[in-house]
């Protein structure tokens, strides 16, 4: 398990874990972040990762991908 933040750019991953603070989970949840999803990193620009996960390109910090693990 690793977090977000060391994925290879275009490859697809499952998501195994979401971390955080109650509400920063949550958070996440919404976004599409949840255990057993899939996700893949497009790009990094600025420390920031564009992802796509559930068919919608979202864009999250460096600090919140760290809490999403693979």
């Amino acid at each position: 398990m690793m977090p977000l933040t060391l994925a290879t750019v275009d490859e697809e991953n499952i998501i195994k874990k979401v971390g955080g603070k109650p509400d920063v989970k949550k958070h996440l949840e919404e976004l599409g972040f949840v255990a057993g999803g899939k996700v893949k990193v497009i790009t990094e620009i600025g420390g920031n990762i564009i992802v796509n996960v559930k068919e919608t390109r979202v864009a999250i910090s460096k600090e919140m991908a760290q809490k999403i693990m693979i």
